[in-house]
């Protein structure tokens, strides 16, 4: 039963969906094409539409505009194979729909009017079905009623046939019990680490000779980045705030919408207990040290947060205002009559008023004030810099003509200094091309900028004399990393037969731990190693930096009392069983798709692609 409500959600969802996109895309016409095209292929008997190609590729081409945050055109889509994929979805999704027909299969009437009941697209303010909200939409899109309900029975029909062929698939007990083995099966080891400061003999200095050598051995790791010569144009308010003028009257209106902030009266920190005709005798229990405020609240079923008041005025309070701020002193006040009955106040701390002046608060307005204007009158600019740009001018002319700063930077995806700390610019500077033309875009704080690409610079080696610092490091770790990897399998092939305490060395024992645990100042290898070895095995390990020596002491089976792994253990189950479910629905979309065979209208799929930017 849980498993057929689940599915019945899901095509809920779907036929939602469905009704969306097909009021979204409203407007895309067939009579765009003359009213010969239908249908831009066949799958068996089953057509497939234009509008509903039309669609899912304008829903796909949407989804993948959200995902990197700029709209694609056709052509781009078109580059990255969305048209494509989404033909292919539609074939094996009409192919399945012209199944189910061959195998008899469609909703009836009272399904069908079950699902349009639930449709929200399709109710009225009350929640019900509105025919007449129906009968619109319908119009909207393009389509009639028939139409519509011939599309959902499919729709149904099809979620029929794809349940069946993927619903029901068990993952396999031994299979789950193979991966949750695999995964919480359990390590005790002993492993300790040999720094620099543990190698008996230093390294040598490196000659040219070594350098040279290590460089070229290590060419990946010396590469410059892709970087973009680029000249921009800039203006922050920040540039300019010195040279706003300061309108007095102004600044008395910002002080007086800030009045809150500057002139806040007397306050208290307060918990209220309300207790009703019981309040007299709790705060006698109260005084007579018989129970404590907390336990009295306790004894109302309710913790400190369910009474606590936080920071409030005389006003605030109500009739309980006057006995509340009747006293400096922190302590129990009560019983108090309030709106809900009987109650006992505490307070917890006195916090007087605070009052600051307009002279006192000038300083912090005039740089509000300032940075306001600052930004309008950049704002107020950029109708102006647009005509200078769509004129011809330069942004070196824009510079000397306008307040806008000139700069010039060689940009790469790690740059983050001064313009380019801003992702805007660096969005900017990451999709524009050479022979861009510049426009004015703006920045987080109010700015404005533009830019020209005036040239991209491949990835390349850095030349050895610049990089040579870095070398020079990099072949001293290595150096003595491969010291101490010496030393400590020297130490490892002692240890078969010696104490570690006595060659000098202090095993960390590390217990219990797992192929998912972590193991902090350790290497990406060390545990993939320690899960490699054997009880007894002694292994080293070479780090960046250091050494490492294990010793796997024993392998322990997974915990049967650890509740994480049980529900990891059904995750992997319900993972595994539903990417079953889809590699056999592909298969036997494919096997459907070949044995109904397709035929693709060419020019319909392009005449589609017309109507779009």
């Amino acid at each position: 039963m849980a498993r057929s409500k689940k599915h019945s959600g899901s095509r809920a969802v779907v036929w939602v969906i469905l009704v969306l996109l097909i009021i979204g895309l409203a407007g895309f016409s067939v009579t765009n094409f003359g009213g010969r095209i239908d249908a831009i292929g066949k799958v068996g008997d089953r057509e497939i539409g234009v509008q509903r190609y039309a669609r899912e590729l304008q829903n796909q081409i949407n989804a993948y505009s959200a995902q990197i945050g700029t709209n694609l055109t056709l052509a781009q889509a078109q580059s990255f194979g969305i048209d494509r994929a989404v033909l292919q979805q539609l074939v094996s999704t009409v192919a399945i729909e012209n199944e189910a027909a061959e195998l008899g299969l469609s909703a009836g009437d009272e399904q069908l009017r079950a699902q349009i009941l639930t449709i929200q697209g399709f109710q009225g303010l009350d929640g019900k079905f509105d025919r007449e909200a129906y009968r619109f939409a319908l119009q909207q899109s393009g389509l009639n009623e028939a139409q519509f309900e011939e599309t959902l029975r499919a729709e149904i029909a099809r979620t029929m046939v794809q349940g069946a062929v993927a619903g029901g698939v068990v993952t396999p007990a031994i299979y789950t019990k193979t991966l949750v083995d695999f995964v919480g099966e359990r390590r005790n080891f002993g492993w300790t680490a040999l720094g620099s400061d543990a190698l008996e003999t230093p390294i040598a200095e490196p000659t040219d000779a070594d350098l040279q050598a290590f460089f070229k051995e290590n060419e990946a790791d010396y590469m410059l980045p892709e970087t973009r010569d680029i000249t921009y144009v800039w203006l922050t308010p920040d540039m300019i705030v010195d040279t706003v003028e300061i309108d007095e009257t102004a600044l008395r209106a910002l002080y007086d919408e800030r009045i809150d902030e500057f002139q806040k009266p007397e306050r208290r920190l307060v918990e209220r207990l309300i207790l009703g005709a019981g309040a007299a005798t709790a705060r006698a229990r109260l005084d007579s040290g018989e129970i404590s405020f907390e336990d009295l609240v306790a004894e109302r079923g309710l913790d400190l947060g369910d009474i606590d008041l936080g920071d409030v005025t005389r006003e605030e309070l109500g009739r309980a205002g006057d006995a509340v701020f009747g006293t400096d002193e922190a302590g129990i006040v009560g019983p108090v009559d309030t709106d809900l009955g009987a109650a006992l106040f505490r307070i917890n701390a006195v916090l007087g008023a605070q009052v600051t002046t307009f002279e006192d608060a000038r300083a912090e307005l005039v740089d509000e004030f300032a940075l306001d204007r600052a930004r309008r009158i950049i704002a107020d600019k950029v109708d102006g810099i647009d005509d200078l740009l769509a004129g011809g001018a330069t942004l070196e002319e824009l510079a000397d003509e306008t307040e806008l700063q000139l700069g010039q930077i060689g940009w790469s995806g790690d740059t983050g200094e001064d313009i380019a700390a801003y992702d805007a610019f660096r969005a900017a500077a990451a999709a524009a091309e050479t022979g861009d033309f510049p426009e004015v875009s703006e920045l987080d704080d109010g700015g404005i900028f533009a830019l020209r690409v005036n040239e991209i610079v491949a990835p390349r080696l850095q030349d050895f004399a610049d990089a040579r610092p870095r070398v020079d490091s990099g072949w001293r770790t290595a150096q003595t990393v491969r010291a101490l990897g010496e030393q400590a399998r020297a130490l490892a092939e002692a240890l078969k037969t010696a104490d570690p305490e006595s060659l000098g060395l202090t095993l960390t024992e590390a217990s219990d731990v797992t192929r998912t645990s972590f193991i902090a100042d350790t290497p990406p290898a060390f545990l993939e190693t320690v899960f490699d070895m054997q009880p007894g095995d002694i292994r080293v390990i070479e780090g960046a930096t250091a050494a490492y020596l294990v010793r796997l002491d024993s392998i322990a089976p997974p915990d049967p009392d650890d509740a994480d792994l049980a529900a990891q253990a059904d995750q992997l189950a319900e993972a595994t069983a539903q990417s079953l479910g889809a590699d056999i629905l592909q298969a036997y979309s494919s096997a459907v798709v070949k044995r109904a065979g397709i035929s693709i209208n060419q020019a319909a799929v392009n005449a589609v692609h017309t109507q779009f930017p």
